[in-house]
């Protein structure tokens, strides 16, 4: 081995090996001896020649904490403070089921790339029914599979197991900059992208959408307004939910998106959007006037109704008494009114992906499709295009402008 300089450390025998420290600074900028151990001379000596390599291009922390107690100071000292509360709860909820579990007790400076192979395997194996007891926790009438011996294989997807990872990857990016770590080993791991071919239908057709929306006219669903704005100008739930009038101009046909409503943590938040893209004016198609131009009478009308009940919220969607929506409530609204109009199953989230159909059919210019969409990139937007088979679709769109502007 290269030759110690006095002062550098040194590697000496003990009881079951060879232990072996050298000198380094910590954060706090204390000189301090850290040590390594092994049952050969030539383990200690490897382990010794990384951490002096170490030491000699700069700090080298001393009191490195396991991963879960390093993810409960990320999620509540950098987390919590710095992003959105959406995002925490996401973070706090995937460190909890997901990751402390299973690498809570390792440190952080120890955690291997096969480790999390290892991991991220494991998940793809164990039911989460079993594992988090979700069967177990329902009434015992209600009780159908892991808590009767029927285990039902809930496994978490591909997608779900390379959000797990992302996390992770997150919160050890955090550990470099704090000087725990040198390298972070989740940045090396590559998840397959295959799509799972029990994944649910992700976007409508545009005569599934013309459908969805005579249902709920031709019901008179209160909703009808905010299922238009979803599906023609592909609003996200929670900036339907947040939009107000303030930021609505009928008269120049736009509106800005400033807000939106999240349940998080037990509590109902008005926030404002994550980005200046988010607050980008929209152009109003006509469907979209008429839609909003028929929620300011039916709101008018309720608020007539509620008399000194109302709560002035200044929201466009809101319950009889002026309240915002609940986002759950509204998921309900939407589900049955799928059932209902008796169209495929999708998401809220899902009809983004309709919209640009849509608009398409609807022969909008793609520039001001993407600023509707909020692509950042022309060459997104034209995608979408090129994939509509015009004839029909243009056809179906016809139909459903004739029966809005009735």
């Amino acid at each position: 081995m290269s030759r110690r300089h006095n002062g550098e450390g040194s590697i000496y025998p003990v009881k079951d090996g060879y232990r072996g420290y050298v000198w380094c600074i910590n954060p706090g900028g204390k000189r301090y001896r850290k040590y390594v151990s092994g049952t050969t001379y030539e383990d200690t000596q490897a382990a010794w020649l990384k951490l002096r390599d170490e030491a000699s291009r700069g700090i080298v922390a001393s009191d490195v904490p396991l991963l879960e107690q390093f993810l409960h100071y990320w999620l509540e000292e950098i987390v919590e403070p710095n992003l959105a509360p959406k995002t925490y709860e996401k973070y706090e909820t995937f460190s909890r089921l997901h990751i402390i579990p299973h690498l809570g007790k390792k440190r952080v400076d120890r955690i291997q790339v096969k480790d999390l192979r290892q991991w991220l395997n494991k998940l793809s194996r164990i039911c989460q029914c079993c594992t988090q007891g979700i069967d177990a926790a329902r009434a015992e009438e209600k009780r159908r599979c892991c808590a009767t011996g029927k285990c039902c294989h809930e496994v978490l997807s591909a997608g779900t197991r390379k959000d797990a990872r992302n996390v992770l990857r997150a919160a050890l990016n955090c550990a470099i900059e704090d000087q725990l770590i040198s390298h972070n080993p989740a940045a090396v791991i590559r998840l397959s992208s295959r799509r799972d071919p029990k994944r649910k239908r992700l976007s409508w057709t545009v005569e599934e959408a013309r459908r969805f929306l005579e249902s709920a006219r031709r019901d008179d669903d209160v909703l009808y307004p905010a299922y238009v704005l979803v599906l023609v100008l592909g609003l996200r739930k929670g900036e339907l939910l947040g939009l107000t009038w303030e930021l609505v101009d009928l008269d120049a046909a736009e509106l800005y998106v400033g807000e939106q409503v999240q349940r998080v943590g037990g509590q109902l938040l008005r926030r404002e959007t994550k980005t200046e893209t988010s607050e980008a004016p929209l152009p109003l198609p006509d469907l979209c006037t008429a839609a909003l131009k028929l929620r300011r009478q039916q709101q008018d009308a309720n608020r007539e109704q509620a008399g000194d009940a109302w709560i002035d919220s200044g929201l466009v969607f809101t319950t009889l008494h002026g309240t915002p929506i609940e986002p759950r409530n509204f998921n309900r609204s939407f589900d049955r009114r799928i059932r209902q109009a008796g169209v495929s199953k999708i998401t809220v989230h899902g009809a983004r992906k309709t919209c640009g159909s849509l608009l398409a059919a609807l022969d909008v210019h793609p520039r001001v499709a993407m600023q509707i969409l909020r692509h950042s990139k022309i060459a997104v937007t034209m995608e979408i295009y090129t994939e509509i088979p015009s004839a029909a679709t243009r056809d179906a769109l016809r139909k459903l402008g004739r029966w809005l502007g009735e």
